[in-house]
C-alpha cells in the first residue's frame, strides 16, 4: 500500500471559526440526553451552550422524541437520589 498524501494545509478565516463544543466522538449526536429543565428554556432563550448528565455540550436545535436516550445520561439519573439539593 503506498503513503497516502495530503495537499497543503489551508486557512480559515477566524470570522468562520466555531468553537468544537463536543466530545468529538459523533456517538453524542445520536442521542437524547437529559439536561436540567430551567437550562433548556435559558438557551432557547439565549442560545448559550447546555451540559446533559453525560458531559456533553452543545445548543440543542433538535427533537429530542426523535432520539433514543444517552445511555450515560440515562445511567446517571437513575443513581441520583430523589430532591438531590437537599443533602
Amino acid at each position: 500500500m503506498s503513503p497516502q498524501t495530503f495537499s497543503s494545509p489551508t486557512t480559515v478565516p477566524e470570522s468562520d471559526t466555531r468553537p468544537d463544543l463536543s466530545h468529538g466522538d459523533g456517538d453524542h449526536e445520536r442521542f437524547a440526553h437529559y439536561v436540567q429543565k430551567e437550562k433548556i428554556m435559558e438557551s432557547a432563550m439565549s442560545g448559550t451552550p447546555v451540559i446533559a448528565l453525560c458531559g456533553k455540550v452543545w445548543v440543542p436545535n433538535r427533537d429530542p422524541k426523535k432520539y433514543p436516550v444517552c445511555p450515560e445520561c440515562k445511567e446517571i439519573f437513575e443513581g441520583m437520589t430523589p430532591g438531590g439539593d437537599d443533602e
